[in-house]
């Protein structure tokens, strides 16, 4: 389904967040106040426009209301994304996400309207630490502080046995939500109870971030 989205701030994060939403195939508006950062944007956006998104009447006038969602992506200038996120608000976009410089920032973000906070360099370091933690880890995706999604490949002890035989919901408090076949690219959600586990699949599962660091060690 396309939907509409707008990018403000077009520095490497900004760009990269642009791009990969409009190769998925939605309508995305990037924005900056730096004409060299909107000339690079524009062919991976459906429209990159130069303007002050700290004006108010200049972000109503883009039809920011009708956005599914906006990414706020200003650099290190914390007032600035501050200001944003408030006008943001005030004009009632349904999602507002914003990337905060740190914890203070994000914290002050939250109370005046982000509904997401970003922390790009703390969410990758978290996602690296885990994969070189733990070997089977393919990715690894934090869910607030307690609870995470990770992509793994089956340790060796898993490799055909059921779903029910290996029981992961009680033995770990772990549920796998989806299966993929790496070789045929097959995507298989929800898993039924019967289904084996081959030495080609990816298990993506959801569960305490603890839990799932430990899954190697709780299910042998």
């Amino acid at each position: 389904m396309r939907k509409k989205f707008c990018v403000i701030g077009l520095g490497k994060f900004g760009i990269h967040v642009t791009k990969t939403l409009y190769q998925l195939g939605h309508e995305v508006t990037a924005i900056d106040a730096d004409k060299e950062q909107v000339q690079a944007a524009k062919d991976y956006c459906t429209m990159a426009l130069l303007g002050d998104a700290s004006n108010k009447d200049f972000l109503e006038a883009q039809g920011i209301r009708d956005m599914e969602a906006v990414v706020v992506s200003t650099g290190e200038r914390s007032h600035l994304s501050t200001l944003i996120t408030l006008f943001l608000k005030e004009l009632k976009v349904k999602r507002i996400l914003v990337k905060a410089i740190n914890e203070d920032h994000g914290r002050i973000l939250a109370r005046i309207g982000a509904t997401d906070i970003i922390y790009p360099e703390k969410d990758m370091g978290k996602r690296v630490a885990h994969a070189l933690s733990n070997s089977n880890t393919l990715e690894f995706v934090p869910l607030g502080d307690d609870y995470a999604i990770s992509e793994i490949a089956p340790p060796l002890h898993f490799i055909g046995k059921s779903l029910v035989e290996l029981d992961l919901r009680r033995r770990a408090n772990i549920t796998i939500i989806a299966v993929k076949d790496v070789l045929t690219d097959q995507f298989l959600p929800s898993p039924p109870p019967d289904y084996r586990i081959k030495d080609s699949d990816a298990l993506i599962l959801i569960g305490r971030t603890r839990d799932v660091d430990n899954i190697n060690v709780t299910t042998r």
